[in-house]
């Protein structure tokens, strides 16, 4: 969705501050935070493009003004309560959760290796023939959706090539909105710096984007 939320990132927000020697976590909660995600993945609350939609509902001034974690914490609340998982007065505490159904898959420990390490990998094992292939040249669409997108704003409308095709996956403007996995290819397409930012960017450079089929049309 268009936003401030683009995965593609924002002009005019200043240069990004690096920190040396940053270390995995600034305050416990956020230790504390971090599993959750896998715990409730795999309890099957959410998938990966509704956790990232969640995100994007934001408002801009509060993802702007909220650290990375605290993006976390929006998108498990919005989503908690959304499923009915839990309910307003069970997260504000005015009453004790209720007890969590015994069918509910659980993540256990040999599990969280292979959890965290792929991040939920929306990978299938479709029989879903390819649009393109390496070497074809390719235009990214020019949309605009209301919805999750994987497509970068920056992107739309420029001119690049296939040069891998990775196989098939979920696609995310479906997954995130409970329509189906609608299966398809992604490709990594090569965009010279020109193409996508003018002539003042390095002649030489190029950007790589991971795209869906339906990001794609032929030249």
């Amino acid at each position: 969705m268009n936003g401030i939320h683009d995965l593609g990132g924002m002009q005019g927000m200043g240069a990004v501050i690096t920190e040396e020697n940053e270390p995995p976590f600034h305050h416990e909660w956020e230790r504390r935070t971090f599993p959750l995600f896998a715990s409730l993945f795999v309890g099957g609350h959410f998938n990966v493009d509704m956790f990232r939609h969640a995100i994007e509902r934001m408002k801009p001034a509060n993802y702007l003004e909220e650290s990375y974690y605290e993006h976390w914490m929006h998108a498990f609340e919005t989503l908690l309560l959304e499923r009915g998982v839990i309910t307003a007065d069970e997260l504000s505490g005015a009453v004790k959760p209720a007890p969590v159904s015994p069918e509910t898959p659980v993540l256990r420990q040999e599990m969280v290796q292979a959890v965290v390490s792929t991040g939920g990998s929306a990978r299938v094992a479709s029989d879903v023939p390819a649009s393109f292939r390496p070497g074809d040249r390719v235009r990214a669409k020019n949309i605009n959706p209301a919805g999750h997108t994987r497509l970068p704003r920056y992107a739309r409308g420029k001119i690049g090539t296939i040069v891998i095709d990775h196989g098939v996956f979920i696609t995310p403007d479906t997954a995130a909105h409970d329509q189906g996995e609608h299966p398809q290819h992604v490709y990594s397409v090569s965009f010279a710096a020109t193409e996508l930012w003018g002539d003042k960017a390095p002649p030489k450079d190029t950007v790589r984007i991971d795209l869906w089929d339906d990001y794609l049309e032929a030249l």
